[in-house]
């Protein structure tokens, strides 16, 4: 739990809803993917909203999938590169934290430098870098590559691009730039750091040709839970999306990164574990369960196992019937090892069927799922909240804009009442709204810690 006693609340906007049937719903955009005045609007409520930040995944391929369930799909096949919607946002709000992913398997270091620290400047300190890496053999083929990088080589390229990303955010010293038209001087040449990075995966000599930010450094989001993840997160992650589906799945996740965290020499409270929630709120919980059960029937069931197979890592299911019980000796695939494990995990405790899991992993995509009044929900974010689940959720609204209308106008209030969200910002940037603290520079603590040396050695026995 945050110090303060506040949650930290993160909107994560799939374009219609994260529920795989929302964009079938009354109250959903259906053209939300390329429709700008639709995020302007969510973005707006958002921030009317006080949420810390608003979040946007992405992908660099139109998925693969039997075209007979992709063609009654909108997730993730024609949507806005989010870096050009950040840019866009950044102009048209004035609090709210934006954060969007840019993969790195299929980028390279200097240009999400180069983005992310141009959307920090121009929204005036509230960009975040989603740090992932790709899932998808067909991202692979959109890049010159026949297979994808396997998952620990994956992982090996991200720890590396993360060093390279943030080595370059330090280029420039916070003071480097007088620009004194009477001297003539626009910059300290002293105050410059090329990089100079050889590594196994890249070669970058830097600097970056951007200024240092106004928050030090765009904040650094990390979404997964597996191992490998795990590992990078630990050592540069500042917020981290992740997926339990149970209290103890969120608590065992919590202690353990919290500890690697500290075992990189870093404050445990300076990074935010923000688990994945998708809620169906009703004015009663029976309003609400109706609501559920109007967007369950939505689900084309050839559309519910095609999400099953995919949040799986592609498995072939065609050999069960979705009467069956859920097969529970499936081949682990390339793809997220956490969410898998989670599946499974739920299909084996309560005995589901295959239709039964496809229609509970497709509505939220295998995110956690609650239902209920606005009291309900409340108190459930509240017990995992006060018992070391999470710092906060990242909501993922099952449509919209309905869905997070719905969060707004009857959850907030009851956080409210219990004191657990805040009613106003307390500061402009992403770091503030946060409570993280603004890193100084790696040059400038390399200079500090050469100063105090220097006393020590000066000061008399």
């Amino acid at each position: 739990m945050n110090a303060d006693g506040k949650m930290r609340l993160g909107a994560f906007f799939n374009p219609t809803g994260h529920h795989v049937a929302s964009w079938r719903h009354p109250r959903s955009q259906a053209d939300a993917g390329i429709n700008f005045q639709h995020y302007v609007e969510i973005t707006r409520t958002a921030e009317r909203a006080k949420f810390d930040m608003v979040f946007f995944a992405d992908n660099v391929c139109v998925r693969e999938a039997n075209m007979e369930a992709l063609s009654r799909s909108a997730q993730y096949i024609a949507n806005f590169e989010p870096l050009t919607l950040l840019s866009a946002l950044a102009a048209v709000t004035t609090h709210i934290g934006l954060v969007a992913t840019a993969s790195t398997s299929y980028n390279e270091p200097f240009h999400v430098a180069r983005k992310f620290a141009s959307i920090d400047h121009i929204s005036g300190g509230r960009a975040g870098w989603n740090l992932v890496t790709s899932g998808q053999e067909a991202e692979a083929k959109n890049f010159g590559r026949e297979k994808h990088y396997a998952h620990g080589e994956r992982y090996e390229r991200a720890r590396e691009f993360a060093e390279v990303v943030t080595g370059l955010w330090d280029s420039w010293d916070d003071d480097a730039f007088v620009r004194d038209k009477v001297s003539g001087q626009f910059f300290h040449p002293e105050k410059l750091h090329p990089l100079n990075h050889q590594g196994d995966n890249f070669s970058v000599r830097g600097p970056l040709n951007v200024p240092r930010t106004p928050q030090g450094r765009p904040v650094i989001v990390q979404a997964g839970g597996s191992e490998d993840m795990i590992a990078v997160a630990a050592e540069f992650a500042e917020v981290i999306f992740c997926a339990p589906l149970s209290l103890e799945h969120a608590k065992t996740f919590y202690a353990n990164l919290k500890g690697r965290v500290a075992s990189y020499g870093r404050d445990p409270d300076q990074v935010k574990i923000m688990p994945g929630l998708s809620c169906i709120v009703g004015r009663t919980a029976e309003d609400a369960q109706e609501r559920y059960e109007h967007l369950q029937s939505l689900i084309h069931p050839m559309v519910a196992r095609e999400i099953l197979a995919m949040v799986l890592g592609y498995v072939d299911l065609s050999p069960y019937s979705l009467d069956d019980p859920m097969p529970l000796n499936l081949p682990q695939s390339n793809m997220s090892q956490s969410t898998f494990q989670n599946v499974m995990d739920m299909a084996r405790k309560e005995k589901l069927t295959m239709k039964e899991v496809a229609l509970r992993v497709a509505g939220a995509r295998g995110k956690a799922v609650i239902k209920g009044s606005p009291q309900d929900i409340a108190d459930q974010m509240e017990e995992w909240f006060r018992n070391d689940g999470c710092d906060g959720f990242n909501l993922m609204p099952p449509f919209l804009p309905g869905g997070l209308d719905d969060f707004v106008e009857l959850v907030l209030p009851e956080l409210h009442r219990h004191g657990l969200f805040r009613t106003d910002y307390e500061g402009r940037t992403l770091r503030e709204h946060l409570g993280l603290k603004r890193p100084p520079s790696r040059y400038a603590v390399a200079r500090s810690e050469t100063r105090s040396a220097a006393k020590r050695t000066r000061a008399p026995a």
